[in-house]
């Protein structure tokens, strides 16, 4: 009963900030966001959620109290690197960013397949494969962040796919949700005696 009423907590606060982000993508707000300023969006939004994941005493329950695997299965999404290859193919996302990032999101979200399908991260070898991917998984995600951020600096054009829907729900949503259940769940893994809370 308690990991259901914590996994109902965390998706209608993300479906509200779903909701939030998308009404902005579509108003054409993102789009006005000139670099740095969506890698420091990004990183905002991602801080804030860690702050309210630690510092909120129901929210931190609620996350505590999800099954690890809820934490892994929001990156299935990143198979959105298949679409960032389809518009590097058209010439709408630079090689830089969308063929290195794009098959490091491939990689992720089939790992996360493998890892979803094998059973929570209980013993010594799963919680070992779950913990090294939460690895990887972050600093792919980093990468292609900073990445992102470089080539909007030097030219804002070649990222301006970046600020329109769907895509605008990357920076907005998706990206700092992703990070910042890698910093959640390598927490819950890396803490003593946690077989019970995964």
């Amino acid at each position: 009963m308690r990991r259901a009423s914590g996994a109902r907590a965390v998706l209608l606060v993300g479906a509200g900030w779903l909701l939030v982000a998308g009404v902005l993508g579509a108003a054409g707000v993102v789009r006005l966001l000139q670099p740095p300023a969506p890698p420091i969006v990004l990183f905002g939004l991602t801080a804030v959620l860690l702050a309210l994941a630690w510092g909120l005493v129901g929210f931190r329950e609620s996350l505590r109290a999800l099954d690890a695997r809820w934490l892994v299965a929001p990156h299935l999404t990143r198979y959105v690197g298949i679409y960032f290859l389809v518009l590097h193919g058209q010439g709408r996302l630079p090689y830089a960013f969308a063929v290195p990032g794009g098959w490091g999101d491939i990689v992720a979200a089939t790992a996360a397949v493998v890892l979803l399908l094998s059973g929570r991260p209980r013993g010594g070898g799963r919680r070992t494969a779950y913990l090294a991917w939460s690895v990887y998984g972050l600093t792919d995600l980093l990468f292609v962040v900073l990445t992102a951020g470089r080539l909007g600096l030097e030219d804002p054009a070649s990222m301006a796919e970046l600020l329109e829907l769907p895509l605008s729900l990357l920076p907005t949503f998706l990206v700092p949700i992703l990070i910042a259940s890698h910093i959640i769940l390598g927490a819950r893994l890396l803490r003593r005696n946690l077989d019970r809370d995964l």
